[in-house]
């Protein structure tokens, strides 16, 4: 996953020590110090901020506190219960509700709720993947996305759960996993059917069977989808875009890596 980092110079006059990283806020004499500093950061992924609240950590102070409106819900959606670090995520979210699509692509005319959403959508049409993993030849249209993958190959579980010994690629999966595993509550319900949820996330997809929004469209074709793990088989079927894990045993294949595994378990006459 991508380092949330904003690391940016900060000169002060009246101050011998004019170059401040804003990481960890150590200041340099000289700005060739502060560059050579910067990359303890960005090479080893440090972030020295830890939400009390959960698992989740930062690398600044600015985006600790953005997260932290997400356990106030002090941006809180009335559809959904969803809670936003700020009110510009807060008004992109909304757009799921009310279908608006304000970013237009000049090419094919798709809209987009986002204009990073357009940006990215623009490189199909260009061909630009321009994120590459270093030990294979496969390369992604967003940075976070490469980073996730660079984990398949380095099998790396940097999220570890506090309450028992399974460890995840994604600070995403651990929080699931919490929920799922290490959890009873079901603070979000459905405004439709009343129905209750462990977290915002899994209400937001039920509540598209309600209100059949399809949010995830196929860059490819019309198709569009409620789930992104829909879409993402979907482009691996129809398109050939994406891994397929295939199973050494009888070479059968799946899209997600999890689902290979629990598969090789029962050859091994696991029980899941």
């Amino acid at each position: 996953m991508k380092i949330e980092a904003d690391i940016t110079e900060h000169p002060h006059d009246d101050n011998p020590r004019l170059y401040l990283c804003t990481v960890c806020d150590k200041r340099f004499t000289r700005k060739v110090s502060l560059k050579r500093h910067k990359q303890l950061h960005t090479s080893t992924g440090e972030k020295l901020y830890s939400c009390t609240r959960c698992e989740k950590q930062f690398a600044n102070q600015r985006y600790l506190k953005q997260h932290a409106n997400v356990h106030s819900s002090k941006f809180k959606c009335t559809e959904c219960g969803k809670c936003c670090r700020t009110n510009g995520d807060l008004t992109v979210h909304r757009r799921i509700h009310s279908g608006e699509k304000p970013f237009e692509c000049t090419v094919c005319s798709k809209q987009f709720t986002t204009s990073r959403n357009l940006v990215i959508h623009s490189r199909i049409h260009s061909g630009e993947k321009p994120y590459k993993c270093h030990l294979c030849d496969k390369a992604f249209l967003w940075s976070g996305n490469l980073n996730t993958h660079v984990r398949v190959h380095t099998e790396d579980k940097p999220y570890k759960c506090s309450l028992c010994e399974k460890s995840f690629s994604q600070s995403c999966s651990l929080q699931s996993h919490k929920r799922r595993i290490h959890s009873n509550r079901r603070p979000y319900d459905c405004r439709f059917c009343g129905k209750l949820f462990r977290s915002s996330d899994h209400l937001k997809h039920h509540v598209y069977i309600h209100t059949g929004v399809k949010p995830y469209s196929c860059r490819h074709c019309s198709d569009s989808f409620t789930r992104l793990e829909q879409l993402k088989a979907h482009l691996l079927k129809s398109h050939s875009e994406g891994t397929w894990f295939t199973c050494h045993i009888c070479q059968k294949k799946f899209t997600h890596s999890g689902h290979l595994k629990r598969h090789v378990r029962r050859h091994e006459g696991v029980k899941p």
